[in-house]
């Protein structure tokens, strides 16, 4: 198995989403996501997939869902988290992308979170797990300031699991 990572976005309180969505639009966070995620496993639930308009160009695409009868096209469906971590075994690097559930069941599999943390708090119904500072040691920060382009001023953390 590969380096597990979680990546996502939130706000001060760990806020995610509401209603199916981004609470906020950060052009150069997108941009990171992207290059971080290409040629890679992302690991989602189906919540998460379904508010992407297609699939995400070179990625292997891996849902999680408790649905039977669930299959887009194009994409492996599994019941579980282990089962979607077998499926990305071969992957250096799979990429767990959300949903704020899934982001729960992988924290305890992760070996790096990719946190862009958004300056703001947010109404949200779906919120990212609390990082545990006994658990994970952060080992860069980069600070985005709030320009004509992002509504917010932001933070990439990138934690390993401390050992």
């Amino acid at each position: 198995m590969g380096k597990v990572t979680l990546i996502a976005a939130a706000g001060e309180n760990n806020e995610l989403g509401k209603d199916k969505d981004l609470v906020w639009h950060l052009p150069d966070d997108f941009k990171r996501f992207k290059k971080l995620t290409t040629g890679h496993t992302i690991i989602m639930g189906r919540k998460t997939f379904e508010t992407f308009p297609q699939l995400l160009p070179n990625r292997k695409h891996v849902i999680i869902t408790r649905k039977q009868d669930y299959n887009p096209e194009g994409t492996i469906v599994v019941n579980s988290l282990e089962k979607a971590l077998e499926m990305a075994k071969e992957d250096p690097q799979p990429f767990v992308i959300g949903g704020g559930e899934i982001y729960k069941l992988s924290m305890e599999k992760a070996d790096c979170i990719e946190l862009t943390r958004v300056h703001g708090t947010f109404e949200a119904d779906t919120f990212f797990p609390e990082i545990d500072g006994k658990k994970w040691k952060l080992v860069a920060t980069e600070t985005h300031p709030k320009d004509e382009r992002h509504d917010y001023a932001f933070t990439y953390l990138t934690y390993e699991r401390a050992r």
